[in-house]
Parts: structure tokens; C-alpha cells; sequence
């Protein structure tokens, strides 16, 4: 029981992850931001698209969209105009918050935009193989391999302590068993 508990406590903060996957409406000329507290050298993805209102019909020319992902100091991501869907992924660069906005054009009568979009960080960004560099992934081969070898040197530990609590218990066992031999 103690063994799972520990490794499940040294192995949660590396499955952290995020997930976010919404719905929502960007009226005419306005612009509508999500923020995501991202860690550094996370791997994040997201994907946009502009929800039809007239299915089987096409796309109205004003239901497009402009998607700008930053980080809080600025530092554009991922910029895309006048477009109906897409997406992005990157490795975070520095810790902290991270901004995707969406706007629309401004448009009379105002109209309101429903936009279904995705954004994944760390674990549950599934789709890290369509992003990733070759250097991101031997990077990322390196990391994983210390994490295997601190989870063996772990569990190496843990052997050697139950071992050690065993042999302990037994050691404390036989005084009591020989009181109880000159006794009867």
C-alpha cells in the first residue's frame, strides 16, 4: 500500500496536466481571450474552429475569425487572420500565464460567433507528434530516461527499506518467542 501511494505522489506532479475544451460566442467587433497558466517546457496544442449556425449550408463570409495566442509578456505563439479553423502547438519557453484571443470583424447588424475551441497542455496534448521538433523529442527522450532511472533508484530504495522492516520485525519477534519456550 505505502509503495503505490509513494509512487503515485512522486509520479501526479509529472502527469500534470490541462485540458480545456469550451464553447463560446465573440460578437462583431469584439475580441474574447482564455488564459492558461502553463509551466515552462510544456508542450500545449490547441484547435479552433468557427461553429456553422446554418448547417449543411455554407459558412457565412462574415463568421471568420482572427486568433492570436501570446504569452503574458507578449510574445506571439501563433497568429492566424480571417480564417474559419485551425490550430497550434508549441513548447512553452517561459513559465506563467498564456492568452488566446479570438476576434471577429465588425459587422452590422452586430452578429455573435460561436467558436468551439480545444487547448491541451503537458500529458493530455495528444497531438504532440504533429508539433514536435527532432530536438524537442531527444530533449524530451533525455528527461524521460532520468525519470526511469530515478523511479528505479525508488523502488531499489523501497525494496531495501520493506527488507529492512522486515528483517526488523523478525529480529523483535524472537526474544519473545524464547520467553515464551522457558516459560512453558
Amino acid at each position: 500500500m505505502e509503495v503505490g501511494l509513494l509512487v503515485f505522489i512522486v509520479i501526479l506532479p509529472l502527469l500534470s496536466t490541462i485540458a480545456i475544451s469550451i464553447r463560446f460566442n465573440v460578437e462583431s467587433g469584439f475580441t474574447k481571450c482564455i488564459t492558461d497558466d502553463i509551466r515552462i517546457k510544456s508542450l500545449t496544442v490547441g484547435e479552433y474552429s468557427v461553429v456553422n449556425p446554418n448547417e449543411g449550408q455554407p459558412l457565412p463570409g462574415h463568421h471568420r475569425i482572427y486568433v492570436g495566442v501570446f504569452s503574458e509578456n507578449e510574445k506571439r505563439f501563433h497568429d492566424a487572420r480571417d480564417v474559419e479553423s485551425g490550430q497550434f502547438g508549441f513548447v512553452v519557453t517561459e513559465d506563467g500565464k498564456h492568452l488566446a484571443c479570438f476576434a471577429t470583424i465588425n459587422h452590422e447588424p452586430p452578429v455573435n460567433t460561436s467558436v468551439d475551441f480545444t487547448w491541451r497542455s503537458g500529458v493530455a496534448a495528444e497531438a504532440w507528434t504533429k508539433v514536435v521538433k527532432k530536438g524537442s523529442v531527444d530533449a524530451m527522450e533525455l528527461e524521460l530516461k532520468k525519470m526511469e532511472d530515478t523511479i528505479k533508484w525508488i523502488h531499489e530504495e523501497m525494496l531495501y527499506l520493506r527488507e529492512r522492516f522486515v528483517n526488523k520485525n523478525e529480529n523483535e519477534n524472537i526474544p519473545m518467542r524464547q520467553r515464551g519456550k522457558l516459560r512453558g
